[in-house]
């Protein structure tokens, strides 16, 4: 497909509208317009696709696709823009370029060193679960700062709820939130409060129920790769050309379409791709060529992800990093099944995840015995996305717990307080930043044979889990496919400014306020200019230094308590304590780990301290 090549979908054009779509292998396609109403005849062209015009078609129209005259077989389009009655109905003809944008897009970084990201999922951010709906919300957002929101996969899916990663029309915001317009309009909000927008895209696979792919060409598949999921998407494979452009034509879809911002593409450890340029450098490329950013989630510690091209790299600009979260986890709730039993929660491991950006840079991992990572110190920090919650680590456990329903109020706050000040780019995931009260369940609404399918594999895949042993203890795990599922997963936001869930929000806020304004802290995107320490087993500090300025911050963190190693600060000016997480105002009892009388530190418990010291020589 050359720049002058019609791209494949409905399109209205002057002369009506032009109906494309690849199926090489087809004798004959037609378009089945509105129930039946018109057909169109698609005609065969030299490079596997079938194109023709509706004269009389319009903007709204409703469409299949018939292939090889058989009357009793339609699909809907590969590349539906809507689909307004689910993945098995038809699409519908969307003119692109009528809504009228009110705001421009704010300036995009050229990196993620200034960017704090908020995930949230459209079903669950509110109680209406629109697009529309969280438009009302992006002033609270703003208020907390951050300053990027991260929405969870939006392709068609089947169903009334899903998570996203079942999404089968890649180029189809699902109808369950809204029409297409109010995603834009969304966009467009967020874009006026100076809010960036990142979508997550799944790129890897498609679900199982509604995908019509194979039905139009086996060429989008290719079985010399398998993935968990099945035969992996032919990137590589004969005649992968037409399937690169499908999934790089959709990533430019979303930004020249609806202004994302950025992405985050999922699982690319499943992406296999054996071409000379891997198809996540032809995305990152395109993204880049329009002015956004593209992160991604790998399961390797692979930093040749987040090198540059022209270094053997694939360019994007930052991976998500769980060696953080998993490290907090145990240290926090002392948890050691499955794969956190890969980790010890100290201090000790905690300050190497901080010092290099993750843990495992090439060691076994105790499960498995096998090497896992590579060195990554030459990487950026900002490249390297922290969490101590996402939609994976909240809604893959068996009900859906978060993390302050397990984790001491102490160590929460101070684990919070820890992610938004770490030199590396923090996400939250919604909802945390006030200790919610609600679960995150994972839901699905397939249908009956694949939803009791999915109950069954829910429930088998935490049979080795000592707390579910026995059938009867197997069965209380909530049922995916239960409405009830979904529904308790929703946020309440009356509870965000009532009692400790406010002072908990007041702890974000100001934590990512010192984040933005304190000048020694700032200076992360420098490694040079911040170093971490193991104060002991269980303390480690962050120096970060502005030498011009003569300022120094210490960030110092215990997550156990009890830590028996009194650390000294050096002698020199004064130093202040400019936050703790123990604080009244974010719910502690006032109590603080650093006596200035005797310049030591002493944790009886969980607590993050921020200590400032002005005066300092640059000598």
């Amino acid at each position: 497909m050359t720049d002058q090549t019609p791209p494949p979908g409905a399109f209205p054009t002057d002369a009506g509208v032009r109906y494309r779509v690849w199926a090489p292998e087809k004798r004959s396609a037609e378009a089945i317009v509105n129930g039946g109403m018109r057909t169109v005849p698609l005609l065969p062209t030299d490079d596997g696709f079938f194109q023709g015009t509706d004269a009389d078609g319009r903007a709204g129209d409703l469409y299949k696709f018939r292939l090889d005259g058989d009357e009793g077989l339609t699909f809907p389009d590969p590349v539906s823009r809507y689909q307004p009655e689910g993945v098995h109905g038809p699409s519908m003809v969307i003119k692109p370029g009528t809504y009228l944008w009110k705001n421009e897009p704010p300036p995009r970084p050229a990196t993620l060193y200034s960017l704090v990201f908020y995930e949230l999922h459209i079903g669950t951010f509110t109680t209406e679960g629109t697009f529309a709906a969280a438009i009302g919300r992006l002033d609270d957002l703003v208020d907390l700062g951050v300053n990027t929101i991260e929405i969870m996969p939006l392709a068609d899916f089947p169903g009334r709820w899903n998570w996203g990663y079942d999404g089968v029309f890649l180029y189809a915001p699902s109808r369950a939130y809204g029409h297409p317009d109010d995603l834009r309009a969304l966009i467009d909000a967020a874009h006026a409060r100076g809010l960036l927008v990142v979508l997550d895209a799944v790129y890897n696979h498609l679900g199982p129920d509604g995908n019509y792919l194979g039905a139009y060409t086996k060429n989008y598949f290719n079985p010399a790769h398998s993935t968990p999921w099945g035969d992996a998407l032919n990137f590589d494979g004969a005649h992968n050309v037409p399937v690169r452009q499908f999934f790089i034509g959709n990533i430019i879809y979303w930004m020249e379409e609806f202004r994302f911002d950025g992405f985050r593409l999922d699982a690319v450890h499943a992406i296999l791709d054996d071409s000379d340029t891997h198809i996540l450098a032809e995305l990152a490329s395109a993204v880049h060529a329009r002015g956004g950013f593209v992160m991604a989630e790998d399961e390797r510690n692979a930093a040749f992800l987040a090198e540059p091209r022209d270094a053997g790299g694939s360019g994007l600009d930052g991976l998500w990093a769980d060696d953080f979260h998993h490290s907090v986890r145990v240290a926090l709730t002392g948890e050691k099944e499955a794969y956190l039993a890969n980790y010890v929660g100290t201090g000790r491991e905690l300050a190497d995840t901080l010092v290099h950006g993750w843990h495992f840079r090439g060691q076994a991992t105790p499960t498995s015995n096998r090497a896992r990572g590579t060195p990554c110190d030459h990487l950026p920090p900002h490249a390297f996305v922290y969490c101590i919650s996402n939609h994976d680590q909240v809604g893959n456990r068996a009900f859906g717990e978060r993390l302050s329903f397990s984790a001491s109020p102490h160590a929460y706050r101070a684990a919070n307080a820890l992610l938004c000040v770490v030199p590396y780019t923090p996400l939250i995931f919604q909802g945390q930043e006030w200790g919610a009260t609600t679960p995150f369940l994972y839901f699905t609404d397939h249908n009956e044979e694949l939803g009791r399918l999915v109950t069954e594999g829910r429930r088998k895949e935490f049979a080795g889990f000592a707390a579910f042993g026995d059938a009867k203890s197997s069965q209380e795990i909530p049922d995916p496919q239960a409405e009830s599922s979904f529904l308790q997963s929703k946020l309440r936001w009356e509870e965000m400014p009532i009692g400790g869930h406010a002072k908990m929000r007041a702890l974000y806020r100001e934590a990512l306020r010192l984040r933005r304004e304190e000048k020694a802290i700032l200076a992360r995107h420098d490694r040079a200019k911040w170093q971490v320490v193991s104060l002991g087993e269980n303390t480690v500090a962050i120096a970060y230094t502005d030498v011009k300025a003569g300022e120094m911050c210490m960030v110092v963190v215990n997550l156990r308590g009890g830590d028996t190693h009194a650390a000294m600060i050096d002698e020199g000016p004064p130093v202040e304590v400019i936050f703790s997480s123990n604080d009244a105002r974010y719910g502690g009892d006032g109590a603080c780990a650093y006596d200035p009388a005797e310049r030591s530190l002493f944790f009886e418990r969980a607590e993050l301290l921020i200590l400032k010291s002005k005066g300092l020589s640059a000598a």
